[in-house]
């Protein structure tokens, strides 16, 4: 069975994945859903030294700690910084990628630098710590605010994705108007090593069609 190692979206942790783990779970795969240092029940750990070297170390020890094989890496949304980043550590660790309506950086890039203006803009509001975007007022009320130094620091990767045997990108087609995951999904919808979905859904997937996602992160460990 496979392993698959799950990295949440701004202001979420773990518990946004519920409802595509306990089916994984139940099929009879390891599931490990990370949450990043300074966010949900880590929001005790935000300070101004979290940023997204932060992040992708806290996914490598998790794979150290929890993995006996190369896993798959799923990301959602910001999460999509993160895989990238994890995949270019430690790539011996790494079976495939699937991006979840999520940002996919080249070397230099931002989350900030990926996204529109409107959620540029969002980056800039600021929690009391001053450390923190804080949630926007739609999220789930456990959502709290995302270490802001994680979408303003630019990404450093040597690795081609290419070497590893699958990328997904799973594109949400349900927003309020222009999807600020667009310029992502345009990097690599038409690029014949990805393969690429489109789903009737919101953002936050794995609430919205929880049985497509399963279906898809299955099919990619399996090919």
């Amino acid at each position: 069975m496979t392993t698959f190692v799950l990295v949440p979206g701004m202001c979420h942790g773990a518990w946004c994945f519920d409802p595509v783990t306990v089916p994984l779970r139940a099929a009879g795969h390891e599931v490990v859903a990370v949450t990043p240092t300074g966010v949900a029940e880590r929001a005790h750990l935000l300070d101004a030294g979290v940023n997204l070297d932060t992040h992708i170390t806290d996914v490598v020890a998790a794979i150290a700690a929890y993995a006996t094989e190369p896993v798959v890496l799923v990301g959602h949304s910001y999460g999509g910084m993160v895989i990238t980043g994890v995949a270019d550590r430690v790539p011996e660790s790494v079976d495939a990628l699937v991006y979840l309506d999520a940002v996919v950086p080249r070397d230099g890039d931002s989350c900030a630098d990926l996204v529109d203006d409107a959620e540029r803009r969002w980056y800039q509001d600021t929690d009391a710590t001053g450390f923190g975007v804080p949630p926007l007022p739609f999220f789930d009320p456990r959502a709290t605010a995302h270490p802001r130094a994680s979408v303003l620091q630019p990404l450093r990767v040597g690795v081609d994705l290419n070497r590893f045997r699958r990328r997904v990108f799973v594109y949400a087609l349900d927003w309020p108007g222009e999807s600020p995951l667009r310029p992502s999904y345009d990097r690599v919808r038409d690029d014949p090593a990805w393969t690429c979905h489109e789903l009737e859904a919101k953002h936050n997937l794995m609430r919205h069609a929880p049985a497509d996602v399963v279906r898809i992160l299955v099919d990619a460990a399996a090919h």
